[in-house]
């Protein structure tokens, strides 16, 4: 098995935490979450860091989060954006595999709920919450689209997808 790290990346709500925990499993690999390690050498949630400091601080912390990770033998889940910021889907590919987690709007919109602890769908109701979700898709998915496989999402669980990107990376479990 090789050691190159493998980058889940799509839009909020795809299942890059849930697939990638039973992934990292399968594969005999640590998992991480690249929000939960900010969260955690920040002190605050990511929500908080929109806030007080603004996206660009977030995405500088993003970086240095991808930066570290990038060429272990890990599983990491990328937040929504970060494909989407210059360099990153150079980066991803220089020290690991990425794929797409890919679902439809309305699939996203029911996992992440009423949105909660989710910056960009702060104090949106429903509809506008799927509106956004739209919107976001529409303007990050040619760069979700750069990752070297695409795995759809929509009606399967975690453990289905962790099982079609083994197949896909020709990876067996641990």
């Amino acid at each position: 098995m090789s050691a190159r790290t493998v980058w889940l990346v799509g839009l909020m709500g795809a299942g890059k935490s849930a697939v990638g925990r039973k992934l990292a499993a399968r594969l005999g690999r640590e998992f991480v979450d690249t929000d939960l390690e900010i969260e955690r050498a920040a002190g605050c949630s990511v929500a908080e860091i929109f806030a007080r400091d603004g996206e660009d601080a977030f995405r500088r912390q993003e970086r240095s989060t991808i930066d570290a990770w990038g060429g272990r033998a890990a599983v990491v889940a990328l937040g929504g954006g970060a494909m989407a910021q210059p360099g990153v889907a150079d980066r991803l590919a220089e020290s690991g595999r990425s794929v797409y987690l890919r679902a439809r709007p309305e699939t996203l919109a029911a996992r992440v709920g009423t949105g909660q602890g989710r910056p960009l769908l702060a104090g949106l109701d429903a509809s506008s919450r799927l509106a956004r979700l739209r919107e976001l898709l529409a303007a990050r998915e040619a760069c979700y689209e750069a990752a070297e496989l695409t795995i759809d999402t929509d009606g399967r669980t975690p453990e289905q997808v962790a099982e079609a990107i083994c197949a896909a990376l020709g990876e067996e479990a641990a």
